[in-house]
C-alpha cells in the first residue's frame, strides 16, 4: 500500500501549525476555515476529534519511535463546549499516561479570547511501526 501524501489526509485537510511537538507536550493553532465547519458555519465537532488525534498521536510517535513504534487511536472522547465560526484556535495538550503499550492525552482548545471551546481525552495503543511507514513530524517555526 502507497501511504497518501500527507496535504491529501484528514490530517492535512485540518492543517494546522504546529508550535510545540513533544512526548510530554503538544501545542499547535489553526484559522478556521471551510473545510472544518459544518453546515451551520461552526467548526464542526469531528474537526475537534480529529485534530485531537492527530496531536496525540504525533506527540506519542515523538516518544515511541526510537523503539521502532507508532500510535494509533483506540478511544477519542470529546466535548463541545463553545461554537467557533471564525478566528484561530489553538490546541494545547499533555499527556496524562505513558505506558509500554498505552498512552492518555487531555487536549483542550481555545479561541483567541482564551476561552474553551472544546476538550478531549485521546487514549493510543503503541504498536510496532510497519516497514517504511511515516517518520514523526518535524515541528514548524510559529509565524
Amino acid at each position: 500500500m502507497t501511504l497518501p501524501e500527507f496535504e491529501r489526509t484528514l490530517d492535512g485537510v485540518i492543517a494546522c501549525e504546529l508550535l510545540e511537538l513533544s512526548a510530554e507536550r503538544v501545542r499547535a493553532r489553526v484559522r478556521v476555515h471551510d473545510a472544518m465547519r459544518q453546515r451551520f458555519g461552526v467548526v464542526h465537532g469531528g474537526a475537534y476529534c480529529a485534530w485531537a488525534e492527530m496531536l496525540a498521536s504525533e506527540a506519542t510517535v515523538v516518544g515511541v519511535a526510537a523503539e521502532g513504534n507508532i500510535a494509533m487511536g483506540m478511544s477519542n472522547s470529546t466535548q463541545f463546549l463553545r461554537a467557533a465560526r471564525e478566528g484561530v484556535i489553538t490546541a494545547e495538550g499533555r499527556v496524562r499516561r505513558r505506558g509500554r503499550s498505552v498512552w492518555v492525552w487531555d487536549i483542550d482548545f481555545s479561541d483567541e479570547q482564551g476561552a474553551l471551546c472544546a476538550i478531549s481525552r485521546v487514549t493510543l495503543a503503541v504498536r510496532p511501526a510497519p516497514e517504511g511507514g511515516p517518520r514523526p513530524l518535524a515541528v514548524q517555526s510559529p509565524s
